[in-house]
């Protein structure tokens, strides 16, 4: 069996144990409410004037702070708990393989999430004309942050069988990514420190690389950025489950 085909079968099964449960839909009502909230009342939409989905993607580094977390958490703390790790190893799949299987699972599932938030396209399309370009970098580059985000959360939680544990560290590890270059923290790094520093520190933020896509470009840098999370990550995950299984 070619390792595409095993890769597919482990994400398929993957994803219908998401909706076999109320647990995905109760998460896919939460991340839409949460996201209408932002957009149209936190983020002002109406009162802004403007044909941009802004006030939309800018709220999403910190929605998905709380939220990818929340759906990558058990990606192999609960095989730990159960006991079904070393079971899924004696299989014949290469653990590379289960690995990228339930990324991908969880990041379709994620993808499916954010193309259900659609009606804010057509509501910006029917109320002026914007930069539907523009709004499209915005989705991907927010597909590609979720990726890394949920690349961290599967790498925390091949740490732990405890799930809390798993979430608690993810967030921790992602505000950092988010705070790097968080414009407050940017400006209180610069009084001390030089801007050859600040730059560094800035380079390892979501937030930096985030804000190209908002405005619609879409810099290789960029891209190099969250796939190199998502790949260093799950590289990660694989030494992890690798000592697990030694050990």
């Amino acid at each position: 069996m070619s390792a595409g085909h095993m890769i597919s079968t482990i994400a398929r099964r993957e994803l219908t144990s998401y909706f076999a449960s109320p647990v995905a839909y109760v998460f896919l009502v939460i991340f839409l409410l949460l996201t209408g909230f932002f957009t149209f009342t936190a983020g002002a939409f109406f009162e802004r004037g403007e044909a941009s989905l802004a006030s939309f993607f800018m709220w999403h580094p910190w929605l998905y702070l709380v939220l990818v977390p929340a759906v990558g958490m058990r990606l192999w703390s609960e095989e730990r708990r159960a006991g079904t790790l070393e079971l899924l190893f004696t299989l014949p799949i290469a653990p590379w393989q289960a690995i990228l299987g339930k990324f991908l699972a969880s990041w379709l599932f994620l993808a499916i999430a954010l193309g259900l938030s659609f009606p804010v396209i057509l509501t910006v399309n029917v109320l002026g004309e914007p930069d539907n370009g523009q709004i499209l970098a915005g989705y991907l580059g927010s597909l590609l942050m979720a990726g890394a985000y949920l690349a961290v959360t599967c790498m925390t939680s091949a740490m732990t069988r405890n799930q809390v544990v798993s979430f608690i560290l993810s967030v921790v590890i992602l505000l950092f990514l988010i705070l790097a270059g968080f414009t407050p923290v940017t400006d209180l790094l610069v009084r001390w420190a030089s801007p050859a520093f600040v730059d560094t520190v800035a380079a390892f933020s979501v937030m930096t690389h985030f804000d190209g896509f908002q405005r619609g470009v879409i810099d290789s840098r960029d891209l190099l950025f969250f796939l190199s999370v998502i790949g260093f990550a799950l590289f990660a995950t694989g030494v992890i489950l690798r000592n697990h299984r030694a050990g």
